[in-house]
């Protein structure tokens, strides 16, 4: 697919009637309505419209987990709307391999790597369903704020060390870079050189403290700067401009120049000047609903703010484009969304036939049990036995 030209067609939104810009300075491919305003990633139609249907996944997903947690059928939830373009597309910028340690929101990067029936086990309770998580290169969900993050770069620093053409992805958001371990991943990855992509999601709000309460830095990305790195800003909501930040992210990360900037490389034509140079990448965007289902955001919020970036959804503007495009028409929407819906049933149906086994709880604590959690296990099966499995049952 060609790059588009920037300029508005015949009936498309102008300057004069576009809506409010909150985000600034950001990198971006796509205006509010699915316009061209920027350069188009040179992508197969096919994937384009893959991004569309994981985005559509990642929403419909999204509204029966609410439904499901709402019903007493999964625990706590962290609702990704408004988020969907970020994740996705991020994930289908990397290769198949290169692993990717998420925060608890990016259900997105789960979905583009294939959507294992077991993930929403996990939401219900088994621990058992993060074990098809490993089978994609997905690391289990991080509750514990930044505290993924030297993971991340120790993973990345591995496969520097050991030459391996992979690189580690981290999402996390803009309240974690106000947590110690998010500054020292970012001081070892800048030491080190590690083949890292780090995606903050800048959704506004660190739970119900505003982007301004967590920091003095005008921005996020030029955090960055003082780990000698580079630091990038993008619009988060659109898939086209996240997707071309992150490949770019990624292939400065594989890159194995002889050192950054190096002019006297033996192939100058092929050497990218990098050496594995991670990135930090700020993504604008916007959380529509709460922090989690446990949370109340008109408390700390008003609605004429969630009512100046709805008008930037992501999904409108993905379809927008391929409509413009030519690459979608009203029956691959309608499938999409069908496709969409049946997927997520599956996922629902099976995450619903896992049976609770209290004693699998012991079994991941370490690789190798110990006496102490031996004894905890024998003291809890003891319990079910004297007591019966009702007694440990909630109440419906």
């Amino acid at each position: 697919m060609s790059d588009a030209d920037a300029g508005p067609d015949a009936g498309e939104t102008t300057d004069a009637d576009a809506p409010a810009d909150p985000m600034g300075d950001v990198y971006r491919v796509l205006g509010p309505n699915g316009e061209v305003v920027g350069t188009v990633p040179d992508l197969p139609d096919e994937t384009l419209v893959d991004i569309y249907r994981d985005m559509v996944t990642a929403r419909r997903f999204d509204e029966r987990a609410i439904s499901l947690q709402r019903q007493g059928r999964i625990g706590t939830y962290a609702a990704i709307e408004g988020q969907e373009a970020s994740s996705v597309a991020a994930t289908h910028a990397l290769g198949d391999d290169d692993p990717i340690f998420y925060q608890y929101r990016e259900h997105g990067a789960v979905i583009a790597r294939g959507f294992p029936a077991e993930y929403l086990a996990y939401w219900m309770g088994h621990e058992s369903g993060t074990a098809g998580l490993a089978d994609i290169d997905v690391f289990p969900l991080n509750i514990g704020i930044g505290a993924h993050l030297p993971h991340a770069v120790g993973a990345a620093m591995a496969f520097d060390y050991r030459g391996d053409d992979r690189v580690a992805c981290a999402h996390f958001g803009d309240g974690a870079t106000s947590e110690g371990d998010f500054h020292e991943a970012m001081n070892f990855a800048g030491v080190f050189d590690a083949p890292g992509v780090f995606v903050c999601h800048n959704n506004q709000w660190a739970i119900s403290i505003p982007r301004e309460d967590q920091t003095a830095s005008p921005t996020l990305a030029e955090k960055a700067e003082a780990y000698g790195f580079e630091g990038v800003r993008v619009d988060g909501m659109d898939p086209l401009a996240v997707y071309a930040v992150v490949a770019e992210a990624a292939r400065k990360a594989r890159a194995a120049g002889d050192g950054v900037g190096d002019a006297d490389a033996e192939d100058a034509d092929n050497d990218p000047g990098y050496d594995h140079r991670p990135t930090l990448i700020e993504t604008l965007e916007y959380r529509f609903g709460a922090h989690t289902t446990a949370d109340d955001p008109s408390v700390y919020r008003d609605d004429e703010e969630g009512d100046a970036w709805r008008a930037w959804d992501p999904l409108p503007r993905m379809e927008g484009f391929l409509r413009r495009e030519g690459i979608a028409d009203d029956d691959l929407i309608e499938s999409v969304r069908e496709e969409a819906d049946d997927r997520v049933a599956e996922v629902i149906d099976a995450a619903e036939r896992f049976e609770a086994d209290p004693a699998s709880m012991f079994d991941d604590v370490y690789a190798e049990t110990t006496p102490e959690l031996e004894r905890q296990k024998e003291g809890l099966l003891a319990a079910i036995e004297r007591h019966g499995e009702d007694a440990f049952l909630r109440e419906e």
